[in-house]
C-alpha cells in the first residue's frame, strides 16, 4: 500500500452495535447470572470470593461424595449467614455419580443403587444447611459413565418393518447389568436369493438387521437356548423312565404295599437287581427335580419381565401344568409328562419371550427414577415443604438419558415414584401428591451438553427441538459453550451453542430458572473468571435496571478481551503530532514551550 492510497475509512474497533447488543440476545441481566465455585471443601473461601466480585448467584461444586463429607458444618452455617447478609442465592452441584446401580465395569447391583441413593440423600441434607428456609436447588446428573444408545439424526429415522431410529443400541441384561452393544448387522445364509434391482440369482442369501431387530433376536435366542437345554435334559429323563417303566411301576407298588405292612421295610431289603433299577429311577427323579427348578426360574423371568398380555398367556400355561399333576403329584411319570408339556408350551408361545435385554436408557430410567424419587421423599420427610429442590441434569451427549426426551421421561418417572410414596405415607390425594412432586423435582438443562449431539449428525434445528421437549420441566440452566464435539466449557458465545433460540424455547421457565455459568476450561486454561466475557457476549446491561450501556459496548469505555488490537490512533498520537496543538518542544518544531532542558533534566524554574 502506497502512501497516497493510505486512508482510514472506519476506526471502529470491534464489539457489537448499540442497536443490537449481542447475537445471543435476549440478554440476561447481570443479577440473573451466577458462577460455579471450584470443587473444593473450602466453600467459605470460594463463596466469599464470588460474592466479593459482585455475583449474586453462586453454585457450590460438591462434585464427589468426599467433598460433601469434607465440608465442616460450621462452614455451611457461615456460608448461609454470608449469603443472607449479602442477598446472594446459593445452589449446589451434587456428586457426579451413577444413580442406576450399574458400575463402570458393566454390572448392575441393587446394592450399588442403594449406595448411590444414600449419597444423594446425604447431599440433600447437607445442602439444606445452606438454606433452611427455602428450596435450595441441588443438581445431579441423570447418568454418569454409562454409554447410552446412539440415536440417528431425526432426518435419518425410517419407519416400517426394517425401520430404525438408532445407529447403535446399548442393550443391558436386566438381571446382571452386563452391557451388549447392538449395531446394524449384515448376515449371510446358504440358499439362493434374487437381486430385486438386477434380477441376478445369487448363491447366498443376505439380510441386513437394524439394531432394533437385533435386540429382539438376542432376547429370543437367549430364551430358546434356556428352554432347549432343559428340553434336552428332559429327554434324558424320559429315556431312563421309559426303559425301566415295566419294572419300576410294579416295583413302586410292591414297595409301597410292603412298607404299609412293615414301616421298617426299605429299599435295602429288595433284591440287588431291583435295587439297581430303583437307584436308576431315583437318579432320573433327581434330574427331573432340577429341571423343574430351572423351568420355574425361566417361568418366573417371563412373568417378571413380561407385560399384562404376556402374563395372561403364562397364566393359562400354568393352569394346564397344574391340572396335569394335581391328580397324582407323587407319580414320577405324571410329573415328567407335565414338565415336558410345560417346556413345549413355553417354547411354542413366542409371545411370552421376556425382555431380558432392554435398551440401557429404559433400564436406567427404571432404576434411576427409584433413586431420585426415594431421595426426594426422604428429604421431604425431614424438611417438609422446605426440602431442597432436586434437579436432574442432562449429562454430556453419549451417556444414557442425555437427550431432551430422555431427561423429560426421567423427571416424570421420578415424580411418579415420589408421589406414590407421599400418597401412601401421608394420605394425600393424587393432585396434592403431583403438586408437591413438581415443586421438589425438576430438570437442569445444560445447553453445552445437549449441543454435543452435533457429533452424531444432529443439526442446530434438532438441538433446539430437544430443548423444546424438556422446557416445561426446567428449573435450572447451566451455561457453557463448545463446538459440538468435545466436552469443552467455554463462556457463552465462544462456540456454536444456539443459546438465543434455546432460551426462546424455554420461555418463561427459562426466565425464572437460575442460570449458572459453567466454564471449567476457561478457569483451568486461561486462569481467570469467565464472567466478564460471558456478560459481554450475552449482551448483558451494565446496570441491573436493564437499560444501556451494555457490557458488549464496554469497548467504548475501556479496552477488553474482544477489543481487537487496541486503539488504532490513541490520544497520545494527536497530542504528539497534531498540527498546531502538538506537545513537541519548540526546538523540534513544536509550539509548546519547554521549561527546563530535556537532556540535562534541569527542573522547571
Amino acid at each position: 500500500m502506497t502512501k497516497e492510497d493510505y486512508k482510514i475509512e472506519n476506526i471502529y474497533q470491534g464489539g457489537y452495535s448499540s442497536f443490537k447488543p449481542s447475537p445471543l440476545s435476549p440478554y440476561f441481566k447481570t443479577g440473573q447470572l451466577g458462577v460455579t465455585t471450584k470443587p473444593s471443601p473450602d466453600i467459605l473461601t470460594e463463596v466469599g470470593a464470588s460474592i466479593s466480585s459482585g455475583l449474586k448467584q453462586i453454585e457450590i461444586e460438591m462434585l464427589s461424595p468426599e467433598i460433601v463429607d469434607s465440608i465442616p458444618r460450621q462452614h455451611t452455617e457461615e456460608v448461609r449467614r454470608l449469603a443472607k447478609l449479602t442477598g446472594a442465592e446459593v445452589s449446589v452441584h451434587g456428586p457426579v455419580i451413577d444413580v442406576s446401580g450399574i458400575d463402570q465395569r458393566g454390572g448392575f447391583s441393587e446394592i450399588n443403587r442403594l449406595e448411590s441413593e444414600k449419597r444423594i440423600i446425604q447431599t440433600l441434607l447437607r445442602a439444606h444447611e445452606l438454606n433452611p428456609d427455602g428450596n435450595i436447588p441441588v443438581n445431579f446428573h441423570s447418568a454418569e459413565g454409562i454409554p447410552g444408545s446412539q440415536l440417528l439424526p431425526p432426518d435419518k429415522w425410517t419407519e416400517g418393518e426394517e425401520g430404525t431410529k438408532y445407529k447403535r443400541i446399548m442393550a443391558v441384561n436386566r438381571e446382571t447389568g452386563r452391557l451388549h452393544p447392538l449395531d446394524e448387522e449384515e448376515k449371510y445364509y446358504p440358499g439362493l436369493s434374487k437381486d430385486e434391482k438386477t434380477g441376478e440369482i445369487k448363491p447366498i442369501r443376505y439380510k441386513k438387521y437394524t439394531p432394533e431387530q437385533n435386540l429382539e433376536i438376542i432376547n429370543s435366542t437367549e430364551w430358546d437356548n434356556s428352554i432347549s437345554q432343559l428340553y434336552f435334559n428332559q429327554e434324558r429323563v424320559d429315556e431312563i423312565l421309559e426303559r425301566n417303566r415295566p419294572l419300576i411301576q410294579h416295583l413302586m407298588e410292591d414297595l409301597r404295599a410292603k412298607k404299609n405292612k412293615n414301616p421298617k421295610y426299605s429299599v435295602k431289603d429288595l433284591p440287588p437287581e431291583q435295587q439297581n433299577v430303583y437307584r436308576t429311577v431315583e437318579t432320573a427323579h433327581t434330574y427331573l427335580e432340577d429341571i423343574n427348578r430351572q423351568a420355574n426360574s425361566i417361568f418366573s423371568k417371563a412373568y417378571k419381565y413380561g407385560d399384562n398380555e404376556k402374563r395372561k398367556v403364562l397364566g393359562k400355561i400354568s393352569q394346564n401344568y397344574w391340572e396335569q399333576i394335581k391328580s397324582n403329584p407323587e407319580n414320577i411319570f405324571a410329573q415328567s409328562i407335565a414338565t415336558q408339556n410345560l417346556l413345549l408350551d413355553l417354547k411354542k408361545h413366542e409371545e411370552v419371550v421376556p425382555n431380558i435385554y432392554v435398551k440401557i436408557d429404559d433400564f436406567a430410567l427404571e432404576q434411576s427414577s427409584k433413586t431420585f424419587g426415594n431421595s426426594a421423599f426422604e428429604a421431604y420427610k425431614k424438611f417438609g415443604d422446605k426440602a431442597p429442590l432436586l434437579t436432574i441434569e442432562n449429562p454430556p451427549a453419549g451417556f444414557a438419558l442425555s437427550t431432551g426426551e430422555g431427561l423429560r421421561s426421567l423427571v416424570e418417572k421420578s415424580r411418579e415414584e415420589f408421589a406414590k410414596k407421599i400418597k401412601k405415607e401421608y394420605g394425600l390425594s393424587e393432585n396434592e401428591a403431583k403438586e408437591k412432586a413438581s415443586k421438589l423435582i425438576g430438570a437442569t438443562w445444560d445447553v453445552g451438553h445437549i449441543n454435543m449431539l452435533r457429533k452424531y449428525g444432529y443439526t442446530e434445528k434438532d438441538i433446539i427441538k430437544e430443548t423444546e421437549k424438556i422446557a416445561p420441566y426446567v428449573r435450572h440452566v447451566h451455561l457453557s459453550d463448545n463446538f459440538g464435539i468435545e466436552h469443552t466449557e467455554l463462556p457463552m458465545g465462544m462456540g456454536n451453542v444456539p443459546l438465543k433460540e434455546m432460551m426462546e424455547k424455554l420461555g418463561k421457565k427459562g426466565e425464572e430458572a437460575k442460570k449458572i455459568i459453567e466454564a471449567g476450561v476457561w478457569w483451568t486454561q486461561f486462569k481467570r473468571s469467565p464472567v466478564p466475557e460471558s456478560l459481554e457476549l450475552m449482551g448483558s446491561p451494565i446496570y441491573n435496571t436493564g437499560v444501556a450501556p451494555y457490557w458488549s459496548q464496554a469497548i467504548g469505555l475501556q479496552q477488553n478481551y474482544f477489543g481487537g488490537y487496541g486503539m488504532m490512533l490513541p490520544q497520545i498520537n494527536y497530542e504528539t503530532w497534531g498540527a498546531g496543538f502538538s506537545q513537541l518542544p519548540s526546538e523540534l518544531g513544536g509550539s509548546r514551550q519547554q521549561a527546563g532542558g530535556r537532556m540535562s533534566g534541569r527542573p522547571m524554574e
